[in-house]
């Protein structure tokens, strides 16, 4: 057969298998060429972004060539999740690591050498074994895939040791194994790095641009982020998203907020027993969980196409994560909104968790940390700035970022930019933006004046700027392509040739001031004592006190039967237009909202609406507090006839204490029925004067009713027992 009908027949080969097991018509970008690449026995690098498709790029190489494809990858959830998906497809995979029985493992042992297995996902620690080399010295391997290959550079976010072993352990394999290394996030210098170990110098290099383009980038600082997270979830009802925390402890606490405030939520981290994890997992895969709240060990290999939208609540650790973790949502290429709450705090607490790691390490968690602070403080295009970090040039701003929706103050700075690229020539291209700032400042340290540099033309010609001034626009010179990172020396940055361009012919230039969140803070603080002290909209107030007042008479109670004052200022204040959001209103609760609140709600909605007011219905959040636990405890209790007393001293309460749980519990709206303690205390002729005493009351105080009823017949345990009674039966 002549080679241009070959190569036509394997490329309808190729199309054939694609639709037949995973069912696509079409491959996507690069996909094609790599796999031929793969296909021909050549080593191959593949730096791709999260959701372009790395993974057919060896799983369809797997099903072409004779053999079994060994795939290493660094997480045992990752292994699972992939081999479910391949046996769903029909493909024969299995995984090799600590999880399987002996039985399972000789199992999946047996089937690779007789060629059943087409691919074999293995652990890189399991491959240090002899009993692994030696049997898969028995098995005919197709190729390595090396997934996650960022863990072999210690320059990258998630350096793993026992990656740097790997290629070692291939040539132990025999002699010409191809190889294919895959990264959704690599540096040019971890890209370097990778090639470097790997001895994959000659390898054809795969490179999809990281731009994602339907991804809207968006960074807040910390300031009420609970309240902010609620009405960003809210504003999203009903679709997917996954919000990170650092710490499981912030996991747990978050998916409970979320919960408590009607969010379908499930925590996952490595801490949950693994079934809950994987059940949990499974809910949010299935549509049976809309959110996910999750440490960073949630998402690798997780290939759920409609996740709308990524939240950080904590600062992520590096540039690569955050890339990585935001490149989760709209993999189908449609909506994905992804917003990270920042602040400093969060990265000195990083910092602090570094310290014991060996030196190399913690200084580069630190650059790492170091640039997750600029991207957040600085107020340039987000896509700009995270193009740029992965050697990729963005000449224009992408529209479609906070930074570009609102743009911060620009200022001319040619005068600057000249000082600085003048410093970093005077300084021979071998230092960092913080030693070129300290130069330009005229700072003296040992550091400077050892180099002599404080002797430069340019020393101390930049005094009448800080420190943040001069290392904001030094990033925005490397942006803007006058200066670039040294990819052999980590940290240090070197004049362009667009650079020496410049110093030879200065032009305009305007660059952009960073944020100042302290300042946004506090812009937003007084903001809200503005709103505070205004208080609530007393027209809307005295219209829902006249409706209270007139309803109250229809049904023959107590206005304040219905809804008590603070409960209807609150209405005025934070206009809940919805049920829940009435539910939420303090003193009133589910079963008020029911029972009394729709003409409430039909008033403040038309109110609204013809007032043109702006509602802040979402700042009613309710807190995920403990005491709940107390609460449905005390219901279940108070069902079963369990004596006062008893229940008191079960919680370590006093009488008091538990009155005060009892009556809050009757506030939010839930039916007790305590008859069966109150008729050992009162007779029938007391119950019934306090019981009409409060019908025909204009208020529930107790002081107000002992002075009314006396105190010599009544003790204020009698009457706030019938003030229970009384609510239960004729307010829930």
């Amino acid at each position: 057969m002549p080679a241009v009908k070959q190569a036509v027949q394997q490329e309808a080969d190729l199309k054939g298998k694609l639709k037949e097991v995973f069912g696509y018509g079409q491959f996507r970008g690069t996909q094609e060429a790599i796999i031929q690449n793969v296909i021909e026995g050549k080593n191959t690098f593949v730096i791709m972004p999260t959701g372009a498709g790395k993974s057919l790029c060896y799983q369809l190489p797997a099903l072409v060539l004779p053999g079994t494809a060994i795939v290493i990858s660094p997480l045992i959830a990752l292994m699972k999740n992939q081999v479910d998906q391949l046996n769903a497809f029909g493909v024969n995979a299995a995984f090799l690591n600590s999880t399987l029985s002996k039985a399972e493992t000789n199992r999946v042992k047996k089937d690779v050498i007789s060629g059943e297995i087409r691919l074999l996902y293995v652990a890189p620690e399991s491959l240090t074994k002899d009993e692994t080399i030696d049997f898969l010295n028995k098995a005919t391997i197709s190729f390595v895939a090396i997934d996650e290959a960022h863990c072999i550079s210690e320059w990258g976010h998630d350096f793993r040791p026992e990656y740097r072993k790997i290629r070692g352990i291939i040539d132990n394999l025999g002699t010409n194994v191809p190889i294919i290394a895959l990264t959704a996030t690599a540096t040019p210098k971890v890209q370097l790095d990778i090639q470097k170990n790997l001895q994959m110098d000659d390898a054809s290099v795969f490179k999809t641009s990281f731009n994602r383009t339907n991804l809207y980038y968006e960074v807040r600082p910390k300031h009420n982020t609970k309240k902010s997270l609620i009405q960003y979830v809210k504003q999203h009802k009903g679709k997917a998203g996954i919000v990170y925390c650092l710490s499981r402890k912030k996991v747990e606490e978050i998916a409970e907020l979320l919960k408590v405030n009607d969010v379908r939520a499930l925590p996952y981290h490595a801490g949950l027993d693994p079934h809950v994890r994987m059940a949990n997992q499974d809910a949010f895969l299935n549509e049976d969980a809309d959110v996910i709240v999750a440490t960073i060990a949630f998402g690798m290999g997780i290939d759920k196409p409609d996740v709308r939208f990524v939240v950080h609540y904590d600062t992520p650790k590096s540039i690569e994560g955050y890339y990585q973790e935001t490149g989760r949502g709209g993999r189908d290429g449609l909506e994905g909104n992804c917003l990270m709450f920042y602040s400093y705090d969060d990265i000195v607490k990083l910092e602090k968790f570094n310290k014991d790691k060996p030196v190399t390490e913690r200084d580069n968690g630190k650059l790492l940390l170091q640039e997750m602070a600029n991207y957040a403080d600085s107020a340039v295009c987000r896509r700009r700035q995270l193009l740029h970090y992965f050697g990729e040039v963005f000449d224009k701003d992408c529209g479609f970022c906070d930074n570009c929706r609102h743009p911060k103050e620009r200022f001319e700075a040619k005068e600057e930019v000249l000082l600085a690229l003048k410093a970093v020539v005077q300084t021979e291209d071998r230092f960092g933006l913080d030693h070129i700032g300290t130069v330009l400042m005229g700072m003296k340290n040992a550091h400077v004046e050892s180099y002599g540099h404080n002797k430069l033309p340019v020393y101390g010609q930049g005094k009448d700027h800080d420190a943040a001034f001069w290392y904001s626009l030094l990033r925005q010179a490397l942006l803007n392509g006058f200066l670039q990172k040294d990819i052999e020396s980590f940290g240090v940055v070197k004049i362009s040739a667009k650079g020496l361009d410049f110093i030879e012919n200065p032009h305009s230039i305007k660059l952009t001031k960073d944020h100042n969140y302290e300042q946004e803070v506090q812009e937003e603080e007084e903001k809200e004592e503005v709103q505070q002290a205004a208080g609530h909209d007393e027209t809307l107030f005295e219209m829902l006190k006249s409706l209270r007042k007139k309803m109250a008479k229809e049904k023959n109670l107590p206005p304040y039967v219905l809804f008590q004052d603070p409960s209807l200022k609150e209405m005025a204040t934070t206009f809940p237009t919805k049920m829940d959001e009435l539910a939420h209103v303090g003193g009133v609760g589910q079963g008020k909202a029911s029972k009394f609140g729709t003409s409430f709600l039909n008033m403040i909605k038309k109110y609204v609406e013809d007032n043109d007011i702006e509602t802040a219905s979402d700042v009613v959040v309710k807190s995920a507090v403990n005491k709940s636990k107390i609460k449905i405890y005390i219901i279940q209790q108070i069902d079963k006839k369990m004596d006062l007393e008893e229940i008191a001293n079960s919680k370590g309460l006093d009488m008091r204490e538990l009155m005060e749980e009892i009556e809050h519990i009757c506030y939010s709206g839930t039916k007790l029925n305590l008859d069966y303690y109150i008729n050992n205390v009162l007779d029938d002729e007391r119950q019934e004067e306090i019981y009409d005493y409060f019908m025909q009351s204009n208020t529930d105080n107790i002081a107000v009713a002992l002075k009314e009823l006396g105190t010599d017949d009544y003790t204020e345990e009698d009457l706030r027992l019938m003030r229970i009674k009384f609510l239960s039966e004729v307010a829930n």
